[in-house]
């Protein structure tokens, strides 16, 4: 599978990259460093610039973003996501997964205790950037997954996570190591029944 990674230098992209590297896809990242783990073809360059966001989207069969904040900048991976949405339309390309936050949208019923209720003031300005990328990815045409983790930390892998849609019973936990949101993620780039859901994860 030819996976496009935008945002795949380091952080969970690059987890991402790596991943879908050792599992024999042929994997491409943009990032404005020029960087990629070892096995992925790498494209320097800025998603919001349109040339760069088509060299990197065309000819893919998924694309995942997993960019995030960028200082001083506001609603950047809003941005960029609705260049790579614009991009992927006009390449005819049709399959993206998304890395947004949990509490976006309707998702802040599945923190749980406390968080439910804090994170919304403590993060309103990277929500609202994500409730915008979201936006974008809702109303493409596009078979899209949106994937939104809990507070994430770089401890090891644990392989075991806990997915849910908005609805579903259950609450999640506060945090899920990178490694294991890359695998999922890994795993969703591949499952259609994914496909127009919003999904919460945490660690188990």
């Amino acid at each position: 599978m030819k996976i496009t990674i935008i945002g795949g230098s380091q952080g969970t992209g690059a987890e991402l990259a790596r991943l879908a590297s050792a599992a024999g896809h042929e994997v491409t990242v943009l990032s404005r460093s020029g960087s990629a783990p070892a096995g992925a073809r790498s494209i320097t360059g800025s998603a919001t610039d349109p040339a760069s966001a088509a060299a990197a989207v065309t000819g893919a069969d998924a694309v995942v973003v997993t960019v995030g904040g960028a200082k001083g900048v506001r609603h950047q991976r809003a941005a960029v996501t609705a260049e790579i949405v614009t991009a992927m339309e006009q390449a005819g390309v049709r399959r993206l997964v998304v890395q947004s936050s949990l509490g976006a949208g309707d998702s802040a019923r599945q923190l749980p205790g406390v968080l439910r209720w804090i994170t919304p003031l403590l993060l309103a300005s990277p929500l609202a950037d994500h409730n915008a990328q979201e936006a974008a990815v809702m109303s493409s045409g596009l078979d899209w997954t949106i994937v939104r983790p809990t507070g994430l930390t770089r401890k090891p892998s644990t392989g075991a996570w806990t997915a849910l849609e908005v609805g579903q019973p259950g609450t999640l936990r506060g945090t899920i190591t990178r490694a294991d949101l890359a695998a999922y993620l890994l795993q969703v780039v591949q499952d259609p029944s994914t496909i127009g859901a919003a999904i919460g994860i945490s660690n188990s």
